[in-house]
């Protein structure tokens, strides 16, 4: 097949200029390592063992502080190709696991003080 035969547009042209010289892009900034999976399963931890042993809510405090760091890092260093989206997921389940033990015991806390009062106030002699 001839080059003649398509119209310049859409004949191969060889390209006319030479390649950017070495050290002509910017360098891209290095982002410290966040640990977005460690704080995603810390989170999630804490809502699962919350849920099953009561006091597992030490992991959504871990993971709510470290979710913090972690957007304050990603925000100053503002990283294209982040993992946003997975710190924001982990520090949102370490809060939700920080309030289910918050919760959890100020329940058990009302509970011992029932049964406190009750065994002070006994009412079944009729006094």
């Amino acid at each position: 097949m001839p080059d003649d035969e398509y119209p310049p547009p859409y004949r191969y042209q060889p390209q006319s200029w030479p390649p950017p010289p070495g050290g002509y892009y910017a360098p891209v900034p290095q982002v410290p390592p966040v640990n977005a999976t460690l704080i995603l399963v810390f989170g999630i931890l804490g809502i699962v063992t919350t849920l099953v042993c009561g006091v597992g809510g030490v992991f959504g405090i871990v993971a709510w502080v470290m979710g913090n760091s972690a957007l304050q890092t990603l925000d100053r260093f503002g990283d294209p190709m982040s993992q946003r989206g997975t710190v924001n997921a982990g520090r949102i389940c370490g809060i939700v696991g920080a309030a289910l033990m918050a919760l959890g015991l100020l329940l058990y806390g009302g509970f011992i003080g029932y049964v406190i009062y009750a065994a002070a106030y006994d009412h079944s002699n009729g006094v």
